[in-house]
């Protein structure tokens, strides 16, 4: 082998050091105006070889490009023991590639031990027709070290805007946590609206909102780094609500393209038992005057909740569509603790008329004795669901979804994180829900962790299950390999949508399901099924709109 070796490699390829990567087997590729796509530059170096190298992407100048490093982090829970699939590439504690780390001036630093990658992103502003993309690498004297090249189909049209409704999960705390700055300073404001703008960016566009700190994966009797946009005074036996700082979060979300607005659990997680953690301002002093010493329905609590969601929903209506604002009860009920859920609903739902209801559970008890009637299923349990024609599903994942259906884990191929915009476009979903963008804390939130260091939030989610950004320098967020493969699905979503619409829902799932039936357990698990679909039907749409 050369001392230095280079090949291209597709988007879905996890590149390993102790195995040479799949060959990248396109060379002619197609995209639409404005829609982001990636490839690989794979590299295998010796110990003894320069480590610094110059690469140069030339293309058309409408047709943007960025390079970043691969950099493996470290895994102690790639996966759950015993309770795993065949459709893992490994379980094995250890180094995986997820981070995506920018290049500075195109110059970068190449590892030694094994084959690594590096990452590029394409996005064309302009230049429809054909272009070649030319991919060339030179040692810092201007040796030329690997040259190759890419043809580039633009597409003259943009893919229409996005209708899946995508969340995940916004923890405003832990970015104050992590960056040391206090909630909802000047400072912490700017580190929130960089990393909502790259969750735009990348098919976010619902966005949690903590009118108080969210009572999610917080051990009973714990509590997390308060983060509440609106003040409450209690004064003379009365409630009082400023909604300065929600207003200014909604201005925000609106800035960067945020078009729906998740509202933070009205009750504890897991059987809505008691009442969130919230800050009054009483007699002159800030207390936590609710928190799980508080029961859900005790009359205090229920006396809040009269003056508190009046008021809020008076705000959202004047400063949002209440059609695009979706309250949650409690996350994750179960038959345990169905009376508890219930109660809870009946408490708050009197008050969020006009407004969506959503929560996340897997029991379809729940949606047929109508105790929740917009449940977001997780994708394991859903088939009842379809079965049963429940309309406007919506879906999820998360740690306990291991075995055959679509994630995100780290461990996993990246094909397996990309397939679900076919599941998606089949059963016409609705929304899709994840509960970790930036959860940076260990299970229960009793520790705040390093996300660089600890990837499992300490041995308890697979890693890649907490989040998909990482905390960069200066509070920029840096994207995983995670992040940029569910959003290149949600774009196969919205072209799959398209060619529907110009030649039918059944003429695009005959074009998937041409060897295989699609559920969401079983589908193709190769990269160039999907890598080969999306060309496809690319080819199908540019001929009907030529």
């Amino acid at each position: 082998m050369k001392k230095i070796q280079f090949q291209l490699a597709d988007a879905l390829e996890k590149v390993f050091p102790d195995r040479q990567p799949r060959e990248f087997a396109q060379r002619e590729i197609s995209i639409f105006l404005e829609e982001q796509y990636s490839f690989q530059i794979a590299y295998y170096q010796k110990a003894d070889s320069s480590d610094y190298v110059n690469i140069q992407i030339i293309t058309n100048e409408g047709i943007e490009t960025t390079i970043s490093k691969v950099e493996k982090v470290p895994s102690n829970l790639p996966a759950y023991p015993d309770n795993f699939d065949d459709n893992y590439i490994t379980t094995t504690p250890g180094l995986l590639p997820d981070l995506l780390l920018p290049a500075e001036n195109n110059r970068m630093e190449l590892e030694k031990d094994g084959w690594n990658a590096l990452w590029v992103d394409l996005k064309a502003h302009s230049g429809a027709g054909l272009n070649t993309v030319v991919i060339k690498i030179t040692d810092l004297e201007g040796k030329e070290l690997w040259n190759e090249q890419l043809s580039l189909w633009v597409i003259p049209h943009s893919l229409p805007k996005q209708k899946l409704i995508h969340t995940e999960w916004f923890h405003t705390d832990c970015l104050a946590d992590y960056y040391g700055v206090g909630a909802f300073s000047d400072e912490h404001w700017r580190i929130v609206e960089n990393f909502v703008k790259t969750a735009s960016e990348n098919g976010i566009n619902m966005i949690l909102t903590p009118v108080f700190t969210p009572p999610l994966d917080t051990e009973v009797g714990g509590e997390r780094t308060t983060v509440q946009l609106v003040k409450i005074t209690y004064d003379q036996n009365k409630y009082h609500f400023d909604f300065s700082l929600l207003k200014k979060w909604l201005e925000m979300c609106k800035r960067n393209g945020i078009q729906y607005i998740e509202i933070a659990h009205l009750f504890t997680q897991w059987g809505a038992e008691f009442a969130p953690k919230i800050i009054v301002k009483e007699n002159g002093e800030y207390i936590r005057k609710f928190g799980w010493d508080i029961a859900a329905d005790s009359e205090l609590y229920k006396e809040f909740l009269a003056a508190f969601l009046p008021a809020l929903t008076e705000c959202l209506r004047e400063n949002w569509d209440p059609d695009k604002v979706y309250f949650h009860i409690s996350d994750e009920p179960n038959e345990g603790n169905v009376e508890t859920y219930k109660k809870a609903k009946e408490i708050a739902e009197p008050y969020l008329e006009g407004f969506h209801i959503i929560d996340a559970l897997s029991d379809y008890s729940f949606y047929k004795n109508g105790i929740v009637r917009k449940p977001v299923v997780a994708n394991s349990h859903i088939d009842e669901f379809i079965r049963h024609g429940v309309p406007n599903l919506w879906t999820y994942y998360c740690c306990g979804q291991t075995k055959f259906v679509s994630n995100r884990f780290m461990a996993m191929p990246s094909a397996r994180t990309r397939i679900i915009g076919t599941q998606l476009f089949k059963y016409d979903i609705e929304g899709f829900l994840h509960w970790g963008y930036n959860f940076y804390n260990s299970q229960l939130s009793k520790l705040k962790i390093n996300p660089f260091d600890i990837t499992d939030a300490i041995n308890a989610f697979p890693s890649g299950d907490a989040f998909l950004v990482y905390p960069g320098e200066n509070g920029t967020p840096l994207a995983s390999i995670r992040l940029r493969v569910f959003a290149q699905a949600l774009q196969d979503l919205r072209a799959f949508q398209w060619l529907a619409e110009l030649k039918g829902k059944k003429y695009v799932i005959d074009l998937m399901e041409k060897e295989q039936t699609i559920t969401f357990s079983e589908y193709p698990t190769e990269a160039e099924y999907i890598l080969g679909l999306r060309e496809a039907v690319n080819e199908e749409i540019a001929k009907l709109l030529d």
